[in-house]
């Protein structure tokens, strides 16, 4: 029996799609991040109970950190993106995180910043409060580490190719350096979006939305991109057909940034058929439902689309683009 929500809604669901497609389905992927990394700061005497988090966050991870001080008797301060809907800003009124809400922006660099900047008067004004920093701090990390146990129990690590959005970096690469403790054999693909700083497609505009969460416009220290062997860049339209495709065909409502790594994931598989394939869903698709589902009828079908394999990121082009990364250093332009 858990002790807290945060356990069940933290533990992911491994679903078999076909004989080497795998789904692991989050309700809420940084629910595990964020309370493991809580429970090191308490552990280890760098906050006790009673004191104010803050950090910055595009919505599932301030979600993820209301719930983490709810379970441990901590304060909550969130400097929200524009994106951020009604339901996580209910959620985090009546759990008793504060949230500060940007204006609204159609920039993702001018929204970030003005988060950092917002964060860092906030720790001027009161020095007693701790910057969590999911996008810098190794620490959340530590919560993948049970994930990618419950992984190698069912699925061989030398055999296994890891797909997943990168975000800050925290989830695919602490799955692919736990995986890679006792054999190299593991592949890593990261999704991310045009427009992204991370792995060089900040020169890319999707005219529709950039998928929230998955990429930035500025650079992250939690992403390792030497931890990366393949990339693959996929626009709103790409993404659209891919959660669609994954509701109709495996009955499984999931987010954009899952449709978007279940495409990739879908061709990751048609390479190479002998390895077995783990996508990252981390979260459902109810904040999707206007934006994506609704749009059902628009969805191409996923058979009609293939990436454009590119040698540099000066190639890329919408809708869809992969290119081999080799475990590479973080290009200039994204170095934390």
């Amino acid at each position: 029996m858990d002790d807290h929500v945060a356990d069940a809604i933290g533990r992911p669901d491994l679903i078999r799609l076909h004989d080497n497609l795998v789904c692991l389905r989050f309700e809420s992927m940084k629910v595990v991040s964020a309370d493991a990394a809580v429970r090191h700061l308490l552990d280890t005497g760098a906050v006790r109970p009673g004191d104010t988090l803050v950090d910055s966050s595009s919505g599932i991870y301030a979600y993820a950190l209301a719930l983490a001080c709810h379970r441990h008797g901590m304060r909550c301060h969130i400097v929200g993106s524009t994106t951020v809907d009604e339901s996580v800003r209910t959620q985090l009124a009546v759990l008793g995180a504060r949230l500060e809400q940007m204006e609204p922006s159609t920039d993702l660099k001018l929204d970030q910043d003005r988060r950092v900047r917002r964060i860092q008067q906030i720790l001027r004004d009161n020095p007693g409060y701790h910057w969590m920093r999911q996008y810098h701090d190794g620490i959340h990390y530590l919560g993948y580490r049970a994930v990618a146990e419950r992984i190698a129990h069912e699925v061989d690590p030398a055999t296994l190719t890891i797909v997943g959005g990168v975000g800050s970096g925290a989830s695919t690469g602490a799955l692919a350096r736990y995986l890679r403790r006792d054999d190299e054999g593991a592949t890593l693909v990261g999704v991310q979006p045009f427009g992204s700083v991370t792995f060089g497609s900040a020169h890319v505009t999707d005219p529709d939305i950039i998928i929230a969460g998955i990429g930035s416009s500025i650079p992250f220290g939690n992403v390792d991109h030497e931890l990366y062997d393949v990339v693959h860049w996929v626009g709103f339209t790409a993404a659209l057909a891919g959660s669609v495709d994954l509701l109709r065909r495996h009955a499984t409502f999931a987010g954009l940034s899952s449709g978007a790594a279940y495409l990739a994931a879908r061709w990751e598989r048609l390479r190479d058929t002998r390895r077995t394939v783990l996508f990252v869903a981390p979260d459902t698709g109810h904040r999707y439902v206007d934006s994506v589902f609704t749009r059902h009828g628009e969805a191409v079908d996923v058979a009609e689309l293939a990436p454009v394999d590119v040698s540099g990121t000066d190639e890329l082009d919408l809708p869809w683009c992969r290119m081999a990364w080799n475990r590479v250093p973080a290009p200039q332009s994204a170095a934390a």
